[in-house]
């Protein structure tokens, strides 16, 4: 078929027929499928049932140093635990706090942190003028959720496939005193699924921030979210670049167990310079006695190693690289040529990041929705919700049964197309 735009109005015209008669019939199906989260599906959460038996009644519950994991004590998290995380991020264990279950509760706090106590000795940001951050767009709505709560500047940076535009990045940085951090997930992006290039780590690295207490804060929720062996993407370590380029202190790094074990029930670390780990226990130890340490030597004892780890996530990949492989064999032989969207291919994460013509992102959404099926809200990957050409939706194929999957995909596709047709007749 031509693309849309090649297409008289009375093609579109009847087109448009077409479609709407499809859309009524989908409708009345009655559908209630939900693809607005990255959540893993229950074939994830069964197949590792067993992660639950590693501490019971008689296990030894006591650490590699023999602290036991029942009591108080090991603020920045068992050494087992510290071990495992460094080397899913391929750093040392020195540089590694354990906290609780979710990473996004760590980020939180570090962004508090910073608002009320300020960063290593500068004025808390809570009592300066202004306060800005740089939002890599689109990007994780959660992200953008907490500096707004703050009350913090969000400024919109472009994502190009290497990473942020780095140009705009250190113009920025190196320029405004006000800017105090940029939120980025460097690895299998949310939610294009991109990859920071090695050049883009090393431009981060070399920053030469205006502000002496600018962050990076480095969400590398993805790390070992692979779905390919044979082309996974490579993240170069970022913070031994910072401290080649002597900027030792400008990163935190966040990550994760949440999608690796459960979400509920998975373990949480900051990665930071031993200046900043200082800090941040000087506060916990006020915030907490301790974290969760049972739950940390259960994930130490299921994984074991690193290797351990690993060997699980190829588990998980096969359970979610079929899901992937669907919806984009549908948008590639449904949308391919007509001209009304693109999207990302990933070699990894939990999304597909889709591309409507502009000013139907918000249409196609409500439309999905009427029919029975819940996608990310439209505008929710930009800070304030608000996508400046209204063209942008987040994929999250992961929770849905392949069949739900299937389903939810087709009626997709039938939404961008007669929201796409619409769009052109009132141009």
């Amino acid at each position: 078929m031509k693309a849309y735009r090649e297409l008289s109005e009375n093609e579109l015209l009847a087109l448009k027929d077409q479609l709407h008669k499809e859309y009524e019939e989908a409708k009345a199906k009655g559908l209630q499928l939900d693809m607005s989260r990255g959540k893993p599906s229950p074939a994830q959460l069964d197949m590792e049932k067993d992660f639950l038996g590693m501490v019971i009644s008689d296990a030894d519950v006591t650490t590699e140093t023999g602290v036991d994991c029942r009591n108080y004590g090991l603020l920045d998290g068992i050494p087992e635990a510290r071990t495992l995380l460094a080397d899913m991020l391929e750093v040392s264990a020195d540089k590694v706090i354990v906290f609780g279950n979710s990473s996004l509760n760590v980020m939180y706090d570090t962004i508090a942190r910073s608002m009320l106590l300020g960063v290593l000795g500068n004025t808390p940001w809570c009592k300066l003028d202004k306060v800005k951050f740089l939002c890599p767009v689109p990007g994780y709505d959660r992200h953008f959720a907490i500096t707004e709560q703050f009350g913090i500047e969000m400024i919109n940076i472009p994502m190009k496939e290497d990473g942020p535009d780095m140009d705009l990045v250190e113009k920025y940085v190196n320029e405004d005193s006000a800017v105090k951090g940029i939120w980025c997930v460097p690895k299998y992006s949310n939610p294009q699924g991109y990859t920071y290039s090695d050049e883009t780590v090393k431009r981060f690295a070399a920053l030469k921030p205006a502000a002496e207490d600018f962050r990076i804060f480095w969400d590398n929720a993805y790390a070992v979210h692979d779905l390919y062996e044979d082309r996974s993407d490579k993240l170069l370590e970022i913070l031994g670049e910072c401290e080649k380029a002597g900027n030792p202190d400008m990163v935190y790094e966040f990550c994760s167990t949440s999608k690796v074990t459960f979400p509920g029930a998975g373990i949480a670390a900051i990665v930071t310079s031993p200046a900043n780990v200082e800090q941040i226990k000087a506060a916990m130890t006020i915030q907490t006695i301790g974290y969760d340490k049972l739950n940390q030597l259960r994930h130490t004892k299921y994984f074991k190693n690193i290797d351990g780890m690993k060997a699980h996530m190829k588990r998980h990949a096969a359970i979610m690289r079929p899901k992937f492989e669907a919806v984009l064999k549908v948008l590639e032989s449904e949308l391919a040529g007509l001209g009304i969207g693109s999207w990302t291919n990933p070699n990894g994460g939990y999304f597909i990041s889709f591309d409507a013509m502009e000013g139907c992102a918000k249409a196609i959404v409500e439309k999905c929705k009427e029919a029975g099926v819940i996608l990310t809200g439209a505008g929710a990957t930009y800070p304030y919700k608000k996508d400046p050409k209204d063209s942008n939706i987040r994929l999250a194929p992961t929770f849905p049964s392949p069949e739900e999957l299937s389903v939810a995909t087709d009626l997709f596709v039938l939404c961008v197309k007669l929201v796409s047709v619409e769009k052109l007749l009132h141009n």
